[in-house]
């Protein structure tokens, strides 16, 4: 039976299967964070001549990404993503997910928005038939954590401070368990209209447009259906 960590590094590796064929010598690539992500970007590293440069979601991702060779652009300076490739705390069949545990939500929301196709990368773990077992991030500005706070309690939701947490845009994080919601997409965007909520981790007003998803069985893939 293959570990976590091995299916991490299976995920990764179908990443870069797919995502090395449609990279150009003056294209960028858009980076996202977290455990899988590393993974991906150290298989990534042999290849940085493919490609002229990526974006990152946030500065643990921008420092791996330079100390494997591989030139990090601002994002004001970039028009457009060939892809973006990062995971997911949750993600269910229809590619809504939930993201955030390593409070790099906001950053990967906004450059998720400017990718032509979104990839996912995760293991079995991960998938789930409805999204709400794991704790819901919201980034808040820190003069509203109160105030967003009941609010949520009011959804039905119990917020807990990320404690000794900053993001990388200088605000705090709730996470919020508890919350039921049918509509993730609808959900998504009444918590993103609290006043003071910068960005809540929920990615299904525009989820991932292609799943990967390493198992002990081998790899599936998802693809979004366009309607």
């Amino acid at each position: 039976m293959r570990t976590q960590d091995e299916l991490k590094q299976q995920a990764a590796q179908a990443a870069l299967d797919i995502v090395l064929p449609q990279l150009q010598p003056e294209s960028i690539l858009g980076v996202g964070t977290g455990s899988t992500v590393d993974r991906f970007i150290d298989l990534l590293a042999a290849h940085r001549e493919a490609f002229r440069a990526a974006v990152s979601s946030s500065e643990r991702s921008t420092q791996r990404l330079q100390a494997a060779g591989i030139q990090v652009l601002d994002l004001n300076e970039v028009s457009s993503l060939t892809l973006y490739v990062d995971g997911a705390d949750e993600l269910d069949h229809q590619l809504n997910m939930i993201k955030g545990g390593g409070g790099a939500l906001t950053r990967e929301k906004i450059v998720a928005s400017v990718a032509d196709r979104f990839v996912c990368i995760v293991d079995e773990s991960k998938l789930v038939q409805q999204l709400g077992r794991f704790a819901l991030p919201i980034e808040v500005i820190p003069l509203a954590r109160e105030a967003v706070a009941r609010e949520v309690r009011q959804l039905g939701g119990r917020p807990v401070l990320r404690a000794g947490f900053t993001t990388d845009n200088g605000n705090q994080i709730l996470d919020v368990s508890g919350l039921q919601y049918d509509d993730p997409a609808e959900f998504e965007a009444m918590l993103n209209n609290i006043p003071g909520v910068v960005c809540c981790g929920l990615f299904a007003i525009s989820g991932a447009h292609l799943a990967l998803v390493a198992g002990q069985d081998g790899m599936s893939l998802l693809e979004l259906q366009e309607s």
